[in-house]
């Protein structure tokens, strides 16, 4: 006998969680809400009858909702190579809604809610194959069982596995040594100061000598076309740039779990500054400009 079908309230409960894996799949909040609008789309496209039978609502539509990612990942490649300039995930701001870990991952595997949404991670991530993308994700952030991976990703246990595998691999090789939150916040606030004071030199001092700082305007506002090496390079860049742009405020933010700034320009968000640090030395500047991607930012 069937179970009766579950209420408004138990399936729109998921949506956090389905939020929170499109996301970090996808590395977009508007392609995430847009899976999600899809896999409920497709539930509610069933009968009552057909959705009375599926025994767990809740696995159904993050399985549905890890193959709509699964196509929009291939798909993001070709969209990508046409983008003008640099691509960077869109930031997120504070409070980011964390949906509920599930147990049974080797603790040696686990990757930390909070941390799978940085910037340095989900830069990884692009990095990765779809399939990669998808098996690494659901396994070790979301803790599914390589069984329920290889369901949504059309592939053998096995295979997914070792598709996870070589995805820490490559998280290993690009991850920096951990910094305490405390350090990388001061470290981001120095920064702050020498960069309003225009301070080249205090700018030079805070940034490792091999750092690198990305910009992404989607081709709608201004941005350095490739990303910008070396830290008296990144010094000036960022000097000349307040220069040029006066009434600019800056403010310390957590963006994408981690110390960043948000620059504003009378009231409106006009760039998102994600940081990696390693000890006491910037390594990684991320600096979204594209306003479609600022949109979350705006009220």
């Amino acid at each position: 006998m069937s179970s009766p079908e579950p209420g408004l309230d138990a399936i729109m409960g998921e949506r956090r969680q389905l939020l929170n894996v499109a996301y970090r799949l996808l590395g977009s909040l508007a392609d995430a809400e847009d899976v999600v609008q899809e896999t409920y789309a497709r539930w509610y496209a069933m009968t009552p009858g057909q959705r009375e039978a599926i025994v767990s609502p809740g696995a159904w539509l993050t399985t549905v909702a890890g193959r709509v990612c699964l196509d929009l990942l291939g798909s993001a490649r070709v969209r990508r190579e046409r983008y003008v300039g640099e691509w960077i995930p869109e930031p997120l701001p504070e409070p980011t809604e964390w949906a509920d870990g599930r147990g049974g991952a080797d603790p040696a595997e686990r990757i930390t809610l909070d941390e799978s949404i940085s910037m340095a991670f989900l830069v990884v991530l692009e990095s990765m194959t779809p399939a990669e993308r998808v098996a690494f994700v659901l396994h070790d952030v979301f803790r599914y069982s390589f069984a329920e991976v290889a369901g949504i990703v059309g592939r053998t246990p096995a295979a997914c596995r070792q598709l996870a595998s070589s995805a820490r691999r490559r998280l290993r090789a690009a991850r920096s040594p951990a910094t305490p939150a405390a350090r990388r916040a001061g470290v981001v606030r120095d920064f702050k100061r020498a960069w309003e004071a225009k301070d080249i030199d205090a700018l030079v001092g805070l940034l490792a000598a091999d750092a690198t700082a990305t910009g992404d305007g989607g081709g709608l506002v201004s941005a350095a076309p490739r990303p910008v090496q070396g830290a008296g390079q990144i010094a000036l860049f960022f000097v000349e740039r307040a220069v040029l742009v006066s009434g600019v405020t800056v403010l310390e933010r957590t963006v994408n779990g981690q110390p960043g700034l948000v620059a504003q320009l009378d009231g409106v968000t006009v760039s998102v500054l994600a940081f990696d640090v390693d000890g006491d030395r910037i390594t990684r500047i991320w600096a979204v400009l594209n306003p479609d991607k600022l949109r979350p930012w705006t009220s």
